[in-house]
Protein backbone atom coordinates (compact mmCIF):
# COMPACT_ATOMS: atom_id res chain seq x y z
CA UNK A 1 0.00 0.00 0.00
CA UNK A 2 2.85 2.36 0.82
CA UNK A 3 4.45 1.78 -2.60
CA UNK A 4 1.11 2.50 -4.32
CA UNK A 5 0.63 5.72 -2.36
CA UNK A 6 4.18 6.83 -3.17
CA UNK A 7 3.60 6.34 -6.90
CA UNK A 8 0.06 7.85 -7.08
CA UNK A 9 -1.18 11.24 -5.91
CA UNK A 10 -4.41 9.76 -4.54
CA UNK A 11 -6.19 6.41 -4.59
CA UNK A 12 -9.66 5.54 -3.37
CA UNK A 13 -10.26 2.71 -0.95
CA UNK A 14 -11.81 0.70 -3.78
CA UNK A 15 -8.76 1.30 -6.00
CA UNK A 16 -6.36 0.20 -3.27
CA UNK A 17 -8.50 -2.81 -2.40
CA UNK A 18 -8.58 -3.95 -6.04
CA UNK A 19 -4.81 -3.53 -6.47
CA UNK A 20 -4.00 -5.25 -3.17
CA UNK A 21 -6.63 -7.97 -3.44
CA UNK A 22 -8.32 -7.06 -0.14
CA UNK A 23 -11.57 -5.41 0.97
CA UNK A 24 -11.90 -1.74 1.96
CA UNK A 25 -12.07 -2.64 5.64
CA UNK A 26 -8.60 -4.15 5.34
CA UNK A 27 -7.40 -1.03 3.48
CA UNK A 28 -8.53 1.09 6.44
CA UNK A 29 -6.62 -1.21 8.78
CA UNK A 30 -3.49 -0.90 6.60
CA UNK A 31 -3.82 2.90 6.70
CA UNK A 32 -4.00 2.77 10.50
CA UNK A 33 -0.91 0.54 10.63
CA UNK A 34 1.06 2.99 8.46
CA UNK A 35 -0.03 5.85 10.70
CA UNK A 36 1.13 3.87 13.77
CA UNK A 37 4.54 3.55 12.08
CA UNK A 38 4.77 7.32 11.75
CA UNK A 39 3.92 7.46 8.04
CA UNK A 40 1.39 10.27 7.50
CA UNK A 41 -1.48 8.76 5.48
CA UNK A 42 -4.23 11.30 4.84
CA UNK A 43 -7.76 9.91 4.38
CA UNK A 44 -10.52 12.09 2.93
CA UNK A 45 -14.22 11.26 2.55
CA UNK A 46 -16.58 12.33 -0.18
CA UNK A 47 -16.74 12.17 -3.96
CA UNK A 48 -13.10 13.15 -4.36
CA UNK A 49 -11.92 11.37 -1.25
CA UNK A 50 -9.40 8.61 -0.90
CA UNK A 51 -5.97 8.00 0.54
CA UNK A 52 -2.73 9.89 -0.06
CA UNK A 53 0.56 10.60 1.67
CA UNK A 54 1.05 13.97 3.31
CA UNK A 55 2.58 16.51 0.88
CA UNK A 56 6.37 16.32 0.46
CA UNK A 57 6.63 13.14 2.54
CA UNK A 58 9.34 10.73 1.46
CA UNK A 59 10.66 7.65 3.17
CA UNK A 60 14.14 8.15 4.66
CA UNK A 61 16.91 6.20 2.90
CA UNK A 62 17.61 2.70 4.18
CA UNK A 63 20.79 2.77 6.25
CA UNK A 64 22.40 -0.57 7.10
CA UNK A 65 25.79 -1.47 8.50
CA UNK A 66 27.79 -4.24 6.79
CA UNK A 67 26.70 -6.71 9.47
CA UNK A 68 23.03 -5.71 9.18
CA UNK A 69 23.08 -5.90 5.37
CA UNK A 70 24.67 -9.37 5.48
CA UNK A 71 22.06 -10.52 8.02
CA UNK A 72 19.17 -9.29 5.84
CA UNK A 73 20.49 -10.74 2.57
CA UNK A 74 21.44 -14.11 4.07
CA UNK A 75 18.13 -14.24 5.92
CA UNK A 76 16.17 -13.72 2.70
CA UNK A 77 18.22 -16.33 0.83
CA UNK A 78 17.90 -18.91 3.61
CA UNK A 79 14.18 -18.27 4.07
CA UNK A 80 13.56 -18.79 0.38
CA UNK A 81 15.62 -21.99 0.47
CA UNK A 82 13.61 -23.62 3.28
CA UNK A 83 10.25 -22.36 2.04
CA UNK A 84 9.78 -19.79 4.81
CA UNK A 85 7.77 -17.43 2.65
CA UNK A 86 4.42 -16.87 1.01
CA UNK A 87 3.07 -17.55 -2.46
CA UNK A 88 4.11 -14.10 -3.69
CA UNK A 89 7.60 -14.31 -5.31
CA UNK A 90 8.97 -11.44 -3.21
CA UNK A 91 12.48 -12.61 -2.34
CA UNK A 92 14.11 -11.64 -5.63
CA UNK A 93 12.47 -8.20 -5.70
CA UNK A 94 13.35 -7.55 -2.05
CA UNK A 95 17.00 -8.48 -2.67
CA UNK A 96 17.09 -6.23 -5.74
CA UNK A 97 15.76 -3.28 -3.71
CA UNK A 98 18.29 -3.82 -0.95
CA UNK A 99 21.16 -4.01 -3.44
CA UNK A 100 20.06 -0.73 -5.02
CA UNK A 101 20.37 1.19 -1.74
CA UNK A 102 23.64 -0.37 -0.56
CA UNK A 103 27.06 1.09 -1.32
CA UNK A 104 28.40 -0.47 -4.54
CA UNK A 105 31.37 -2.16 -2.86
CA UNK A 106 29.21 -3.80 -0.19
CA UNK A 107 26.58 -4.84 -2.72
CA UNK A 108 29.28 -6.53 -4.82
CA UNK A 109 30.70 -8.41 -1.82
CA UNK A 110 27.26 -9.65 -0.79
CA UNK A 111 26.51 -10.69 -4.37
CA UNK A 112 29.73 -12.73 -4.31
CA UNK A 113 28.58 -14.54 -1.18
CA UNK A 114 25.12 -15.18 -2.61
CA UNK A 115 26.41 -16.48 -5.94
CA UNK A 116 29.02 -18.80 -4.40
CA UNK A 117 26.86 -20.06 -1.52
CA UNK A 118 25.98 -23.76 -1.52
CA UNK A 119 23.58 -25.67 0.74
CA UNK A 120 23.73 -29.21 2.09
CA UNK A 121 19.93 -29.31 2.27
CA UNK A 122 17.69 -29.53 -0.78
CA UNK A 123 15.62 -26.50 -1.66
CA UNK A 124 11.96 -26.66 -0.73
CA UNK A 125 9.62 -26.53 -3.73
CA UNK A 126 7.72 -23.30 -4.26
CA UNK A 127 4.41 -25.12 -3.81
CA UNK A 128 2.22 -25.22 -0.70
CA UNK A 129 2.94 -21.63 0.32
CA UNK A 130 0.20 -19.46 1.84
CA UNK A 131 -1.11 -16.14 0.63
CA UNK A 132 0.66 -13.20 2.25
CA UNK A 133 -2.65 -11.73 3.42
CA UNK A 134 -3.60 -15.02 5.08
CA UNK A 135 -0.31 -15.19 6.98
CA UNK A 136 -0.42 -11.54 8.11
CA UNK A 137 -4.09 -11.68 9.15
CA UNK A 138 -3.63 -14.85 11.19
CA UNK A 139 -0.46 -13.48 12.78
CA UNK A 140 -2.25 -10.33 13.90
CA UNK A 141 -5.30 -12.28 15.10
CA UNK A 142 -3.11 -14.66 17.10
CA UNK A 143 -1.24 -11.75 18.72
CA UNK A 144 -4.44 -9.82 19.46
CA UNK A 145 -6.36 -12.94 20.62
CA UNK A 146 -9.13 -12.39 18.05
CA UNK A 147 -11.29 -15.20 16.66
CA UNK A 148 -11.26 -15.65 12.88
CA UNK A 149 -13.57 -17.11 10.27
CA UNK A 150 -11.80 -19.03 7.54
CA UNK A 151 -12.61 -21.04 4.44
CA UNK A 152 -10.60 -24.26 4.48
CA UNK A 153 -9.99 -26.99 1.90
CA UNK A 154 -9.20 -30.43 3.30
CA UNK A 155 -6.75 -32.89 1.75
CA UNK A 156 -9.78 -34.54 0.11
CA UNK A 157 -10.69 -31.25 -1.58
CA UNK A 158 -13.74 -30.61 0.62
CA UNK A 159 -14.31 -26.93 1.49
CA UNK A 160 -15.72 -25.90 4.87
CA UNK A 161 -16.22 -22.69 6.84
CA UNK A 162 -14.52 -22.68 10.26
CA UNK A 163 -14.42 -20.36 13.25
CA UNK A 164 -11.02 -20.62 14.91
CA UNK A 165 -9.30 -19.18 17.97
CA UNK A 166 -5.74 -19.02 16.56
CA UNK A 167 -3.34 -19.90 19.38
CA UNK A 168 -0.22 -19.62 17.24
CA UNK A 169 1.53 -19.99 13.88
CA UNK A 170 4.09 -22.73 13.28
CA UNK A 171 6.49 -23.28 10.38
CA UNK A 172 7.32 -26.99 10.14
CA UNK A 173 9.01 -29.07 7.45
CA UNK A 174 8.51 -26.47 4.72
CA UNK A 175 4.86 -25.66 5.50
CA UNK A 176 2.96 -23.06 7.52
CA UNK A 177 0.35 -24.16 10.07
CA UNK A 178 -2.07 -22.44 12.43
CA UNK A 179 -3.27 -24.25 15.52
CA UNK A 180 -6.12 -23.32 17.83
CA UNK A 181 -9.61 -24.11 19.03
CA UNK A 182 -11.87 -25.09 16.13
CA UNK A 183 -15.45 -24.24 17.16
CA UNK A 184 -16.93 -26.52 14.52
CA UNK A 185 -15.24 -29.59 16.02
CA UNK A 186 -15.07 -28.17 19.58
CA UNK A 187 -11.42 -29.19 19.91
CA UNK A 188 -7.90 -27.94 19.21
CA UNK A 189 -7.05 -28.55 15.55
CA UNK A 190 -4.19 -27.79 13.15
CA UNK A 191 -4.71 -26.27 9.68
CA UNK A 192 -2.32 -25.75 6.78
CA UNK A 193 -2.22 -22.11 5.71
CA UNK A 194 -1.88 -22.90 2.00
CA UNK A 195 -5.31 -24.59 2.16
CA UNK A 196 -6.99 -21.47 3.57
CA UNK A 197 -8.65 -19.51 0.75
CA UNK A 198 -10.01 -16.64 2.87
CA UNK A 199 -9.80 -15.42 6.45
CA UNK A 200 -11.66 -12.68 8.29
CA UNK A 201 -11.08 -11.35 11.80
CA UNK A 202 -14.19 -11.51 14.03
CA UNK A 203 -15.00 -9.17 16.94
CA UNK A 204 -14.90 -12.05 19.46
CA UNK A 205 -11.85 -12.50 21.67
CA UNK A 206 -10.44 -15.62 23.32
CA UNK A 207 -7.91 -16.79 25.90
CA UNK A 208 -5.11 -19.25 25.18
CA UNK A 209 -5.05 -22.17 27.67
CA UNK A 210 -2.25 -21.82 30.22
CA UNK A 211 0.92 -23.59 29.14
CA UNK A 212 -0.27 -24.31 25.60
CA UNK A 213 2.69 -24.96 23.25
CA UNK A 214 1.77 -24.40 19.56
CA UNK A 215 4.98 -26.00 18.24
CA UNK A 216 4.60 -29.08 20.43
CA UNK A 217 0.94 -29.47 19.51
CA UNK A 218 1.58 -29.21 15.77
CA UNK A 219 4.44 -31.73 15.79
CA UNK A 220 2.42 -34.16 17.92
CA UNK A 221 -0.69 -33.83 15.77
CA UNK A 222 1.29 -34.43 12.58
CA UNK A 223 3.06 -37.39 14.17
CA UNK A 224 -0.39 -38.78 15.02
CA UNK A 225 -1.38 -39.14 11.36
CA UNK A 226 -2.46 -42.79 10.96
CA UNK A 227 0.25 -45.25 9.89
CA UNK A 228 0.31 -49.01 9.68
CA UNK A 229 2.53 -49.65 12.73
CA UNK A 230 2.59 -48.17 16.24
CA UNK A 231 6.22 -48.36 17.41
CA UNK A 232 7.63 -48.14 20.93
CA UNK A 233 11.34 -48.70 21.58
CA UNK A 234 13.36 -48.08 24.74
CA UNK A 235 16.70 -46.48 23.82
CA UNK A 236 19.69 -46.79 26.15
CA UNK A 237 20.87 -43.19 25.92
CA UNK A 238 20.22 -39.86 27.61
CA UNK A 239 17.48 -37.41 26.54
CA UNK A 240 19.89 -34.73 25.29
CA UNK A 241 21.64 -37.12 22.89
CA UNK A 242 18.32 -38.58 21.75
CA UNK A 243 16.89 -35.16 20.91
CA UNK A 244 20.00 -34.23 18.95
CA UNK A 245 19.74 -37.35 16.80
CA UNK A 246 15.97 -37.82 16.52
CA UNK A 247 13.91 -34.80 15.35
CA UNK A 248 10.48 -34.13 16.84
CA UNK A 249 9.08 -34.75 13.35
CA UNK A 250 10.23 -38.38 13.54
CA UNK A 251 9.24 -39.50 17.02
CA UNK A 252 8.03 -38.45 20.46
CA UNK A 253 10.74 -38.89 23.11
CA UNK A 254 10.06 -39.39 26.84
CA UNK A 255 12.66 -39.77 29.56
CA UNK A 256 12.34 -42.94 31.66
CA UNK A 257 14.28 -44.65 34.43
CA UNK A 258 15.90 -47.01 31.90
CA UNK A 259 16.71 -44.52 29.15
CA UNK A 260 14.52 -42.77 26.59
CA UNK A 261 11.18 -44.11 25.39
CA UNK A 262 10.72 -43.46 21.66
CA UNK A 263 7.15 -43.54 20.34
CA UNK A 264 6.48 -43.18 16.63
CA UNK A 265 4.52 -44.59 13.69
CA UNK A 266 5.77 -46.28 10.56
CA UNK A 267 4.49 -47.64 7.29
CA UNK A 268 7.58 -49.81 6.72
CA UNK A 269 9.30 -51.65 9.57
CA UNK A 270 12.44 -52.21 7.48
CA UNK A 271 12.97 -48.46 7.47
CA UNK A 272 12.48 -48.42 11.26
CA UNK A 273 15.12 -51.17 11.61
CA UNK A 274 17.51 -49.05 9.53
CA UNK A 275 16.82 -46.06 11.78
CA UNK A 276 17.57 -48.04 14.94
CA UNK A 277 20.76 -49.48 13.44
CA UNK A 278 21.94 -46.03 12.41
CA UNK A 279 21.49 -44.63 15.93
CA UNK A 280 24.07 -47.09 17.26
CA UNK A 281 22.58 -47.33 20.78
CA UNK A 282 21.42 -50.50 22.53
CA UNK A 283 17.63 -50.73 22.49
CA UNK A 284 14.69 -52.85 23.60
CA UNK A 285 11.68 -53.30 21.32
CA UNK A 286 8.41 -52.91 23.20
CA UNK A 287 6.08 -53.11 20.21
CA UNK A 288 5.21 -54.30 17.66
CA UNK A 289 6.51 -57.86 17.69
CA UNK A 290 6.91 -57.67 13.93
CA UNK A 291 9.69 -55.12 14.41
CA UNK A 292 11.85 -57.86 15.96
CA UNK A 293 11.58 -59.83 12.71
CA UNK A 294 12.46 -56.75 10.67
CA UNK A 295 15.53 -56.01 12.82
CA UNK A 296 16.65 -59.65 12.68
CA UNK A 297 16.32 -59.69 8.90
CA UNK A 298 18.20 -56.42 8.56
CA UNK A 299 21.00 -57.74 10.81
CA UNK A 300 21.24 -60.93 8.75
CA UNK A 301 21.60 -58.94 5.53
CA UNK A 302 24.42 -56.92 7.11
CA UNK A 303 26.13 -60.09 8.29
CA UNK A 304 25.93 -61.35 4.71
CA UNK A 305 27.55 -58.18 3.46
CA UNK A 306 30.41 -58.73 5.92
CA UNK A 307 30.99 -62.24 4.53
CA UNK A 308 31.00 -61.14 0.90
CA UNK A 309 34.32 -61.37 -0.94
CA UNK A 310 35.48 -59.54 -4.08
CA UNK A 311 35.12 -61.61 -7.23
CA UNK A 312 38.34 -63.59 -7.75
CA UNK A 313 39.66 -62.67 -4.28
CA UNK A 314 41.22 -65.05 -1.74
Amino acid sequence: MLELLQSHHRLTGADLGARLGVDERTVRRYAGTLADLGIPVVAARGRYGGYRLAPRYRLPPLMLTDDEAAAVVLGLVAADRIGLGTEAPATASALAKIRRVLPAALAERLAGVQESLGFTTRARPATARPATGTLLTLGAASRDRSRVSLSYRSWRGEVSLRELDPYGLVFHAGRWYVTGHDHRRAEVRTFRLDRISSVEVLPTGFTVPAGFDPVGHVTRSLAAVPYRWEVEVLLETDPAQARRRIPATVAELTESADGVLMRTRAQDLTGMAQLLAGLGWPFTILRPEELRTAVTGYAARFAGYAEARPAGGA
